[in-house]
Order: structure tokens, then sequence, then C-alpha cells
């Protein structure tokens, strides 16, 4: 049994390594992905035309580094929706490495223990997140949405619903 997303930030690929060499048959029934739960608990889309049409799934490297490259500062110059994993106790550091990127106004998100019963959330801006889950009092399990998507609420829709765009179910 593995919990959490399996394929991410999980050491699924040694585990199966290891049932591979070991003979034991295994299966990876995928669900829903913390991303995905926290984007529905917030009631959100992650992607809006003229805001973001990309999420960054990533963490911050903490124990483990990041290849030269995926540090969060060159992740962030983006300006790209970002799911951060692994980060909760260091969120003043990664709100440090955000800021310049996004700007101190960023809406963003921490959402702890998504999807669980006892699921809950902080919401703010980049300059006021932390005291926010500080005291909320979330130690780990928790994942930060960052990006304008989350609060722009005055975003152009998408030509999908528009009455002179045809496609498969809504031929021209």
């Amino acid at each position: 049994m593995h919990s959490g997303d399996p394929s991410l930030y999980g050491a699924i690929g040694e585990q199966i390594r290891h049932l591979r060499e070991l003979g034991i048959p295994f299966e990876i029934i995928p669900g829903v992905t913390a991303t995905a739960a926290c984007a529905a608990l917030l009631g959100v889309e992650l992607t809006l035309p003229d805001v973001s049409q990309s999420v960054i799934l990533t963490r911050y490297a903490d124990k483990t580094s990041m290849p030269s490259g995926e540090e969060l500062a060159s992740l962030a110059s983006h300006r790209a929706t970002m799911a951060i994993h692994l980060g909760v106790n260091n969120l003043q550091r990664i709100v440090d490495e955000l800021v310049p990127h996004y700007g101190a106004d960023c809406p963003i998100a921490v959402v702890h223990r998504a999807s669980w019963p006892d699921q809950d959330w902080a919401v703010g801006t980049l300059a006021d997140i932390h005291d926010k889950v500080q005291a909320k009092g979330f130690r780990r399990t928790a994942l930060i949405l960052v990006g304008r998507v989350l609060a722009d609420d005055t975003f152009s829709e998408s030509s999908l619903y528009r009455a002179g765009h045809a496609h498969l179910f809504r031929p021209s």
C-alpha cells in the first residue's frame, strides 16, 4: 500500500524495481492527485485564458537537492500556476523565492490533508500566508498552490462556449 500521489515524490520507482526483482506482482491504481483535489476544494481552475496556461508541479529543495534549472526561483520566473509539494515547513523561504517573480500580492493557498475528512486550508497572498498557516498549525501533508488564477475573477472566457465556436458536439 502506498499513500499519496504514487508517482510523485513517493519513491515508487525503487519500490517497483524491488518488487520486480522479487517476482512480486503489484498494481498501481491511480487516483485524484493532490493538485486536482486542492483545486476542486478551492473551486478554482488552475489554467485560465490570458492568466496561466501551464501548471508546474514541483517541491522545495530541502533534504534532497534539485537538478540544475529546476530550482524554485527558476521555475517561478515563468509565473505559471505552481503546485509545491513537501514545502509547508519551509513556507517563508518559499515565499521569499516567489515574491520577486509573482509579487507580494499574488494569491496563494495552502491545503492541509486535501480530500481527507479533516482537510483544512488557508488562503491569502504571498505577503500574509505565512502567518495564516502558522495560526492553523499546518506542519506536513500540505500542498501549496500559487498563481494569479487563484483569485482572478476577471479572466477572459475561453472560446469553448461561445456561440460561434464549432466543435464535435456543436458543429458549425
